[in-house]
């Protein structure tokens, strides 16, 4: 299978569907079984393959919402897809946060085999609950 930036970005497009859903079984579905993800300034080496990627996004799964906020621009060229878009995070207390990613995704095969997301992470960090930073320290798997 040739990937092309078309392509990559219709499936870009649906992978953000899928994480926006948190539906984990279909998410990890886009995902070759190298693939490695990280969050570029956070501890750690990241993740891989669809298992450890969805085990790694554990910060998601303990907050009341989740949506992807209309704009994101993305481009292709290649096989990488970069998205710019902002996630609003919604804690269950009903304080939201939006925090504003690049996220840059590679391809091999029609699957993602690269995810590498850019933030200020500080902005995350400095504005989240504190229930929710000592969860995320103290529960979320490590992967070092």
């Amino acid at each position: 299978m040739t990937d092309t930036p078309e392509a990559n970005k219709a499936i870009v497009r649906q992978f953000w569907e899928a994480l926006s859903a948190r539906d984990w079984e279909s998410f990890k579905t886009f995902f070759t079984p190298d693939a490695h993800y990280t969050d570029i300034g956070t501890p750690g080496n990241g993740a891989t393959g669809g298992d450890n990627i969805v085990k790694r996004l554990y910060a998601l799964t303990i907050i009341s919402g989740y949506e992807h906020l209309p704009g994101e621009n993305i481009i292709a060229e290649g096989d990488l897809v970069m998205t710019e878009h902002t996630e609003r995070w919604i804690f269950e207390e009903g304080n939201v946060l939006d925090h504003s990613f690049v996220s840059v995704t590679q391809f091999r095969d029609g699957k993602i085999c690269r995810w590498h997301d850019y933030s200020n992470i500080g902005n995350l960090f400095g504005n989240a609950p504190q229930w929710w930073m000592e969860k995320v320290m103290n529960e979320a798997p490590s992967f070092t």
